[in-house]
């Protein structure tokens, strides 16, 4: 692959100290690149630093997400592969190449996968080992890594994907598990991350109640009922386990075995109900990708 047809992009807030160390390498790897700093709202000088390194700036006037920021970089990459990578110093451009020659061997979708090591906290490890467990539960597929920022994807198929993105920090759960519901190749290439130039600029009291709902993130863009049917069925479970006490130890049926067993009902409907929501997403999708290769 030539350069020119590559795109890099980096979100950035208040990256300044990571990016004046990690542009000239950039630039020095990949000169004729296309290298696009998503200025999301800084107010350091990342803009001087994007003039003075000879990189595309896509400036938000104020904070939109990293997300966003993301999806920003996408919209702005001239290349027919973009690689996206954090701007705070935590991944290697060395390992670009690896991302590269692993996505010519016919892949849509390369993540660079962390090691344990890697992880900021032991918190944020274990909760990444949750969402990398469920995930593999609901695609049937080994993930391990999901929720990595550092990944080389087809611009095309990526694309068409940006409306089911959020803004915040959970793209990298979205895209995976949409990437694998449309039955595109995704593949893990291992690497060590460093420690973050700067402060994170994830919460942990905001941010982290926000992580959870990537759970539900992985469900309602996979299969839904592949969460909502086993939990159905536990209710049902457990409202005949109580029953069965209940009438042996009082001889009647009790309102907690109702309770368990509507919830069951309530349950499995909401899961259904968010399985066709899916299905009419990724027709959406599919709908614009049609769209667009008539087009053209």
């Amino acid at each position: 692959m030539t350069d020119c047809e590559l795109s890099i992009v980096l979100p950035a807030r208040n990256e300044a100290p990571a990016l004046e160390k990690l542009l000239p390498v950039l630039r020095e790897h990949f000169p004729q690149a296309q290298i696009i700093v998503v200025n999301d709202g800084s107010t350091d000088h990342t803009s001087a630093l994007c003039a003075r390194y000879g990189v595309q700036e896509v400036r938000h006037r104020y904070r939109v997400g990293n997300g966003g920021a993301v999806k920003s970089g996408a919209r702005a990459a001239r290349g027919r592969v973009i690689v996206f990578m954090d701007a705070d110093g935590q991944h290697d451009p060395a390992d670009i190449a690896r991302l590269l020659t692993r996505l010519a061997d016919g892949y849509d979708m390369v993540v660079g996968a962390r090691d344990g090591a890697s992880q900021a906290s032991v918190g944020r490890s274990l909760a990444n080992r949750l969402y990398n467990r469920i995930a593999s539960y609901m695609t049937g597929q080994e993930i391990p890594d999901l929720t990595s920022g550092f990944r080389a994807v087809r611009a095309d198929k990526f694309r068409e994907f940006l409306f089911l993105l959020p803004n915040g920090f959970s793209y990298p759960t979205s895209i995976t598990m949409a990437f694998f519901r449309a039955g595109y190749g995704v593949a893990y290439e291992p690497i060590v991350a460093a420690r973050r130039t700067g402060r994170s600029h994830i919460r942990p009291l905001h941010d982290g109640a926000r992580f959870l709902l990537i759970i539900f993130r992985v469900a309602t863009l996979y299969s839904p009922l592949q969460i909502f049917a086993p939990l159905s069925a536990l209710c049902i479970a457990g409202g005949l386990l109580n029953y069965l006490h209940t009438y042996t130890s009082q001889g009647r049926f009790t309102n907690a075995s109702a309770v368990l067993f509507t919830t069951a009902v309530v349950v499995f409907l909401m899961g259904l109900i968010s399985e066709q929501i899916t299905t009419l997403l990724y027709a959406v999708a599919g709908g614009r990708r049609d769209a667009d290769d008539a087009d053209g």
